[in-house]
């Protein structure tokens, strides 16, 4: 189901506190249930499937007639104690809760009709609510397939990155749906899968989207102090050489968020317009005094 999974390793894990563990534990059960409406409510009955584990499971579930939930925690059961070799306790806990929860969730609403018998509408909803889902369980620790684990075992025996094995996995998944099903099945199903996919970075990253400035500038003094006297951001000066001239340049390293992106180029373009620039997207601040602010 994770379409580019993050770099997996094992390491130590502080103790959660109650209030984390308990937050954790509802995101993971709110994730978990959007994932099993997406897959029960739109997806599954229009004869859409997800990558993963979970379409193998789909497939199966049609061929076999079995329900859905049974086969997601037969199948994903494996993994388990692959994921807890490879990762640690707490991952593997909190990906064998985030799969019981999908499993009973898919297993009680397989009764339900379909909100919808438009294969397209069914693409559209059912893909955002099992994106968000699995974006959720993720960013809070667990997991709701197993695939990323099964291409880290290929990936020390292959030449293949484990982004790139999950990745022709899931190809190969959505492409049997064409026999399966047909090929405008098929078609609805990489529709279903790319919108997880945009909606995994959304909620992984969040929605308050941190930047990356790099500033070189012949003024960096008068730049990092109007960027904090303009924009509240503390500014730090980097000593730099330039590689062709051999000049020595300071170089300005702040953090602002997405709204604060525009303003700080204004001032940057008002103060030195010959100043180079470089912008980046980071997923996570922590440390320092890093907060969100409103642009004025």
């Amino acid at each position: 189901m994770e379409i580019v999974p993050p770099k997996l390793e094992k390491t130590s894990h502080h103790k959660l506190t109650k209030r984390n563990l308990l937050k954790r534990i509802l995101v993971i059960l709110l994730g978990a249930m959007l994932v099993a409406v997406g897959l029960e409510i739109f997806l599954l009955p229009n004869q859409v499937i997800d990558g993963g584990i979970v379409g193998i499971s789909m497939i199966l579930s049609y061929l076999t007639g079995l329900k859905l939930g049974i086969l997601l925690f037969v199948l994903n059961l494996p993994f388990f104690f692959l994921g807890y070799k490879q990762i640690g306790k707490t991952f593997a806990l909190s990906t064998m809760f985030g799969v019981a929860v999908m499993s009973i969730g898919t297993y009680s609403l397989h009764s339900l009709p379909p909100l919808t018998n438009d294969p397209l509408l069914a693409s559209i909803f059912g893909g955002i609510m099992v994106g968000i889902g699995v974006g959720l369980v993720i960013r809070y620790g667990g997991s709701l397939d197993g695939t990323e684990i099964l291409a880290i075992l290929f990936n020390k025996r292959s030449p293949f990155s484990v982004g790139q094995i999950v990745l022709f996995f899931n190809l190969f998944i959505l492409g049997s749906a064409g026999f399966l099903f047909g090929w405008e099945r098929a078609m609805y199903s990489f529709i279903a899968y790319f919108i997880v996919f945009k909606l995994l970075d959304v909620v992984i990253a969040g929605f308050d989207e941190t930047k990356l400035v790099w500033i070189m500038s012949e003024e960096p003094e008068k730049l990092g102090n109007c960027i904090l006297k303009h924009l509240g951001r503390g500014v730090t000066y980097l000593s730099g050489e330039g590689g062709y001239t051999g000049e020595y340049k300071k170089v300005i390293f702040c953090v602002v968020t997405r709204l604060e992106e525009v303003k700080l180029k204004e001032i940057v373009e008002d103060i030195d317009p010959q100043a180079f620039l470089a912008v980046g997207n980071i997923h996570e601040v922590k440390g320092g005094h890093f907060k969100m602010r409103a642009v004025h």
